[in-house]
């Protein structure tokens, strides 16, 4: 073989194990993973006249409706705990509109992804669960853009002061909820692509669960609007802890329990481990029955 030539070993059979789920083949095929996000991510923008920044203008203008709309007609709270202190409205439904898109953007996408590379996957090998990661990733880059954005405005209602708004180390905490959100969307995202294989039904619902999801989420208003007695019920929600997390986490100050956020994380483990093991099964026939 000729010097700095790269050697590939590829054994495909069809003997399965249960948690056999070719982690280590996957990241083999790392750069592959890497030209899948820039498709996918350029593909989202193509033919538009703005580009990427529908990434900025999409969560903008549904910040300035929540906020006309839910904070200043209808006059829900923003408070996630009792106590006399000031958040921007504003900076309040951006924090939960840009989790939130990344969140549902992330699940659907996934959630199409035997339908999507139905051609690809049936002429082409490669590790199956490429196709969710680089999903994953591709929706990250806007994202990224989002929360730059997003920081931007905290960084002007903090320099400008007459809030509550505090830096604390809980900013760290931001990369981990990033990767919560990651588990749970892809984990959810592949177990109804799993399905939809056989029963297409889903695929419908998928939108409409999504909207439903949403007013159960604190996005548009804050935890002090839930009665006590629901709480636990209301915390079952994995996506609840994450939003009232983040929160805690670039005002300084809020909702933490870390009991609640704890199941969150064994719920959202579930998810995607349940996901991986249904995706790992369904990937040897999908082509039969799709």
């Amino acid at each position: 073989m000729e010097k700095g030539m790269q050697e590939f070993n590829t054994h495909i059979s069809s003997e399965h194990r249960l948690f056999d789920l070719h982690i280590r083949e996957t990241f083999q095929y790392r750069d592959l993973i890497g030209l899948l996000v820039k498709k996918n991510f350029t593909a989202q923008y193509k033919q538009t006249i703005l580009g990427p920044l529908w990434a900025i203008i999409r969560p903008l203008l549904t910040t300035v409706v929540f906020t006309i709309v839910f904070g200043n007609l209808a006059k829900l709270t923003t408070a996630d705990v009792a106590g006399d202190y000031m958040i921007p409205a504003f900076l309040f439904y951006m924090s939960g509109n840009i989790c939130w898109g990344y969140f549902t953007s992330t699940l659907q996408s996934t959630s199409n992804t035997f339908l999507a590379n139905r051609a690809t996957m049936g002429k082409v090998y490669y590790p199956r669960l490429v196709a969710p990661i680089a999903t994953a990733f591709s929706g990250l880059i806007s994202f990224g853009i989002q929360l730059a954005l997003f920081l931007a405005f905290w960084a002007c209602f903090l320099i400008r002061g007459g809030t509550s708004i505090q830096i604390t180390p809980w900013l760290l905490m931001i990369p981990v909820l990033v990767l919560q959100m990651i588990c749970l969307a892809v984990g959810l995202g592949i177990i109804i692509s799993s399905i939809t294989t056989k029963y297409r039904d889903l695929a419908m619902l998928v939108g409409f669960g999504l909207e439903l999801w949403r007013y159960g989420c604190p996005i548009a208003y804050g935890l002090q609007l839930v009665p006590e007695k629901y709480m636990f019920l209301y915390m079952l929600n994995p996506v609840t802890p994450i939003l009232t997390t983040f929160r805690y986490a670039v005002f300084g100050f809020g909702y933490f329990d870390g009991r609640y956020y704890a199941l969150s994380w064994i719920i959202s483990l579930c998810v995607f481990f349940i996901g991986l093991i249904m995706f790992s099964r369904i990937e040897r026939t999908f082509m039969d029955t799709i």
